[in-house]
């Protein structure tokens, strides 16, 4: 009977593992959402009533992912019109708050499919237009295969200086592990 050397069996584990042997262990759960296209109106974060939402959590259901920054400061981007322009805003642009939730601008909204693995900007606001297309990826969220983002694009439909209002439309993919930014039930 022959014996093995234990470097050998070492070795065998180490690559089942590194060629995704376990991968099945470290794969998404099966989504829990499917997603939608949903019309969302905030309000300027300077200018209008406190009680307004002026941020949004795509982490969360579409129904209350309107946030008052007066309530929380736990939101992935923020709306306000300083002077004449329109600007989103991610936290770690703000005074105070982390680093952590990131938009990147896009080309079309139709043709991004799938979120971006690079080209984040957590840091600085983003001028918006009526027909500007934002991705935006969320505060680091902790699931089953560990510490992941969740992902989101928006389309400015319109921006109404006279009431300090933003209205888009926004695919929230709410789904841990997932990139898919199309309707219907992700599988990415």
């Amino acid at each position: 009977m022959r014996v093995i050397p234990s470097v050998y069996v070492g070795a065998t584990l180490a690559a089942a593992v590194l060629s995704g042997g376990c991968s099945s262990t470290l794969a998404p759960a099966a989504p829990t959402s499917v997603n939608t296209v949903d019309t969302v109106t905030l309000y300027a974060a300077t200018g209008t009533p406190v009680g307004t939402p002026s941020a949004y959590n795509i982490e969360v259901d579409p129904s209350v992912a309107r946030i008052r920054t007066d309530t929380t400061p736990i939101f992935d981007f923020l709306f306000d019109q300083p002077g004449t322009t329109s600007k989103l805003y991610p936290p770690g642009s703000l005074s105070g708050l982390s680093r952590s939730a990131a938009l990147q601008y896009a080309a079309s909204f139709d043709g991004v499919t799938t979120a971006p693995g690079a080209g984040w900007n957590d840091s600085a606001a983003f001028t918006v237009d009526s027909g500007t297309v934002v991705l935006v990826r969320s505060r680091p969220v902790t699931c089953v295969i560990g510490t992941v983002f969740n992902y989101a694009k928006l389309q400015v439909l319109s921006l109404d200086t006279i009431a300090r209002t933003i209205t888009f439309q926004i695919l929230a993919n709410a789904n841990c592990g997932y990139r898919d930014l199309t309707p219907g039930t992700p599988k990415h």
